[in-house]
């Protein structure tokens, strides 16, 4: 388990770690004990990613919820860096916009990944993580071509957290279960083992493409359940208490503004 706060740059820092990962574990089996801490001080358990992926239309669910066949291929979008933020606090609403939740299980790179096969593709996961593709609808949806990666990369709009899990902390890495609550009302649950592609897979192909870089993060799909698939749609709004839960790694909340 592994949880950082805001920083970048050398070894030195939490993303630093992510460059050692074997090291960094090999110590950590060793390790005794721990510091006292203070969980609302948490930031991000990987402050500064190098790229961050996400994976479209993952559930057969929310396909369906969006007016979309089960996907053939990935659907792969960026959400730029700097949306990165932490697992509590308050993220702030665009003023102009229908804001939506996302929950999502979040993989980590540990070790550089190229043209890695499915079978191996574990090997090379630092850890798992809770996760929201935040989304604007009205700026993601924007013609004459969709924007999904400006609408889901507004200020605050890739939280995860509140720590790092490594894979074989779980059971089955391959079924964990995840849930959303807005204002304790429970909007999507689901379990990764419904996953169209699963993580190895998403590992495997987008390796294929290009090089996976220590750090980088894939956010892997949402299951049914968002706002915008609902009759009518139900956007956040300020105020409102968004509570994202990954079994086995815990669960993030923040205050919409």
């Amino acid at each position: 388990m592994w949880s950082g706060r805001p920083a970048a740059g050398s070894a030195r820092t939490p993303q630093g770690v992510f460059d050692r990962w074997a090291e960094f574990v090999s110590w950590a089996d060793t390790a005794t004990g721990g510091a006292p801490y203070d969980p609302a001080r948490l930031g991000p358990p990987v402050p500064a990613p190098r790229q961050v992926f996400a994976i479209g239309m993952n559930y057969r669910a929310h396909a369906a919820e969006a007016g979309f066949e089960t996907p053939d291929r990935l659907t792969v979008f960026t959400k730029f860096p700097s949306c990165v933020t932490g697992p509590y606090g308050t993220i702030p609403l665009p003023a102009r916009g229908h804001t939506d939740w996302e929950v999502e299980l979040v993989v980590v790179i540990g070790v550089t990944a190229r043209r890695v096969r499915a079978e191996d593709a574990w090997k090379h996961v630092a850890g798992l993580t809770a996760g929201q593709d935040l989304s604007e609808r009205i700026g993601q949806l924007a013609g004459p071509a969709p924007q999904f990666s400006l609408g889901k990369s507004h200020p605050g709009f890739g939280p995860i957290g509140p720590c790092l899990v490594t894979p074989d902390s779980f059971d089955d890495p391959d079924d964990i279960e995840l849930a959303c609550t807005v204002n304790g009302e429970r909007v999507q649950h689901g379990r990764t083992s419904d996953l169209v592609f699963p993580v190895p897979r998403l590992i495997a192909e987008l390796s294929e493409t290009l090089p996976l870089l220590p750090g980088d993060l894939i956010f892997t799909g949402t299951p049914a359940g968002v706002g915008m698939g609902r009759t009518p749609p139900r956007w956040l709004a300020p105020g409102d208490e968004l509570v994202t839960r990954v079994t086995g790694v815990g669960e993030m909340r923040h205050v919409l503004g």
